[in-house]
């Protein structure tokens, strides 16, 4: 299977994994992955429990991911999964 790449500045070949999902039982929504993700991929939401003010981060604008995984480097819980796109 073929995936679409890039090329890094040293004109090596690179695979972008771009992002699949989040696992809302992982995510404590911090929000630090919305900080750094400048494409709008990301949105916060709330979990209408009782009292609860527990929320988490869903990828709403998939579309718009470049791949660079800066969501996933700064997330401690390690709760993104990522997959190339295949051509």
């Amino acid at each position: 299977m073929s995936y679409i790449t890039g090329l890094r500045r040293d004109m090596t070949e690179w695979t972008p994994q771009f992002i699949k999902s989040i696992d809302s039982e992982l995510c404590i929504g911090c929000g630090r992955c919305f900080k750094v993700c400048v494409r709008d991929v990301l949105a916060y939401e709330e979990v209408d429990e009782d009292d609860s003010a527990r929320g988490y981060m869903t990828v709403v604008h998939a579309g718009n991911c470049i791949g660079c995984q800066a969501c996933s480097r700064t997330c401690g819980k390690k709760c993104f999964s990522f997959e190339p796109v295949a051509l």
